[in-house]
């Protein structure tokens, strides 16, 4: 994999002229087959958050291979994911922003008929190929992959070694695939029709599409990386709290009751074992992808993308799900690394979605006037510090959040509660300054911000209520279980939002 720095990928470019203008960039219309437009291999993994990357400064977790991404490319440190307008199964609006370059509240869960990245590169004469999750509905897959393994219709499994999936379906009609079961972990089945695929040599250019379910629960990391990990060295979180301080408007969904209350840090540890565990195997698997481009000699030709669809708090804040705005679960890991892409790293605000524009712009695709999101070439290119200001976040009706590059501010309209972080100093959002008489006029200014990104988007959730619940909450009889998100067991996990 070769490595270009800024210099040489701002003398390529063009100081102002962009991606664009590159003869192996060019629109197939315009160069013809044998155009040396970049492969493509997007991977997206499920739950994971940002800080679990041993080479971006989690000093615990192990990701060799994404490490090597990252020392080898550009790392969006600041990149968020929006929220979820009408479901607690995040991922459905998180990948369907990221697919459709769209914002929350314009991104239907199945997609409609909006322009799919996957399908812009498809008519663009890619051959796109897909493996692992899709939980975006069957025709919007159809209309983006002209070819696929084994495939996971669905949000999330009940155990990880006896995975579901289907086979590809030439004519989309996936009625009519029936819905087979592997006896192997579901990250490495994933993999192995990546790597097949790509050891078949497609034709260039190309797209690989891999998708886990991993590090989602039921957190069960195969051998040897369910015991890599040692509760008794594993350290908790800063922020991490028994039980989270009042009621956000989310407090019993299914991920919440996957530790009993008040949450111990034993079982912290041990579910952040499993959650590392379930990273490192993944890792692996990367690896595996890296290496079949490699024996093609295709590695130097395409450029890799690494992203999630949310992130997840494990611990933080006493919570342990993704059904709320705090960074651990708004904050999705974003790394690019290939032809083109300079080393690098930047903590601008980015979202997921902006991933949309920048690789059409790296292919010499078209954008479609529907996208919403912008290029992080830019950015990478060093031509701006920045793409936005600040940055909006959801989730259904309870929570909403905005934050600039130092300050956040979350408000909780049911229980008429309000939070401001000072994140420049507080990255790990501990202290609620919102009360303090000295940070009034910032309150009344993040509100005012909030209510501008509401309009902008189309959010019409009233920000204040007429009869607003009490903010306490106790935990419901139970203790809600602990063993369902994995400990190192493959047993049967609860039902219910993925």
């Amino acid at each position: 994999m070769r490595e270009i720095d800024r210099r040489e990928f701002l003398k390529v470019t063009g100081a102002g002229a962009g991606l664009a203008a590159l003869a192996w960039l060019a629109p197939a219309a315009e160069a013809g087959p044998a155009a040396k437009r970049p492969n493509f291999l997007f991977i997206i993994c499920d739950d994971q958050r940002p800080g679990m990357i041993h080479a971006l400064g989690n000093d615990v977790v192990q990701t060799p291979n994404l490490d090597r991404l990252v020392h080898g490319g550009f790392s969006f440190t600041g990149t968020h994911m929006m929220g979820s307008a009408n479901t607690g199964a995040v991922c459905i609006p998180g990948r369907a922003m990221i697919l459709s370059g769209r914002t929350l509240f314009r991104a239907p869960n199945n997609l409609g008929d909006l322009p799919l990245w996957p399908e812009v590169l498809r008519r663009q004469g890619y051959a796109t190929f897909a493996s692992g999750k899709w939980h975006n509905g069957e025709p919007s897959f159809a209309r983006c992959f002209s070819g696929g393994g084994t495939i996971f219709f669905g949000g999330m499994y009940g155990n990880q070694f006896r995975p579901t999936y289907q086979d590809f379906s030439p004519d989309g009609d996936y009625k009519k695939q029936p819905v087979k079961t592997a006896d192997k972990f579901s990250t490495e089945l994933f993999t192995d029709s990546i790597v097949d695929f790509i050891r078949r040599k497609p034709a260039s250019p190309f797209l690989a599409y891999l998708a886990f379910t991993s590090p989602h629960d039921p957190r069960t990391p195969p051998a040897p990386y369910a015991t890599m990990y040692d509760p008794a060295k594993m350290p908790l979180p800063k922020n991490f709290l028994p039980q989270h301080p009042f009621n956000n408007g989310e407090m019993a969904v299914r991920d919440e009751k996957l530790a009993p209350w008040p949450r111990t840090p034993e079982i912290v540890r041990r579910h952040l074992c499993d959650y590392y565990g379930m990273v490192s195997c993944h890792d692996a698997q990367i690896g595996r992808v890296l290496k079949a481009l490699e024996d093609i000699g295709q590695i130097d030709n395409t450029i890799i993308v690494f992203t999630g669809d949310h992130g997840l708090a494990v611990g933080q804040h006493g919570l342990f799900g993704k059904q709320n705005v705090y960074e651990h679960s708004v904050g999705i890991p974003l790394v690019l690394c290939g032809p083109g892409i300079p080393k690098g790293k930047s903590d601008a605000l980015v979202y997921g979605f902006d991933v949309y524009p920048t690789l059409l712009e790296l292919a010499g695709a078209p954008v479609p006037d529907s996208v919403e999101g912008k290029s992080l070439v830019p950015v990478m290119a060093g031509r701006q510090a920045k793409l936005r200001d600040s940055a909006f976040f959801a989730y259904q009706k309870c929570q909403r959040a905005v934050r600039d590059d130092r300050w956040k501010l979350i408000r909780y309209p049911q229980v008429d509660k309000t939070q401001l972080f000072d994140l420049q100093n507080d990255p790990w959002e501990m202290t609620d300054l919102s009360a303090a008489p000295e940070h009034a006029a910032k309150v009344k200014e993040l509100m005012a911000l909030l209510v501008k990104w509401q309009g902008e988007l189309g959010d019409t959730l009233p920000l204040t209520v007429a009869d607003p619940k009490k903010p306490d909450w106790s935990p419901p009889g139970g203790n809600g279980g602990g063993k369902a998100a994995g400990t190192g067991k493959k047993g049967k996990q609860q039902k219910a939002n993925p």
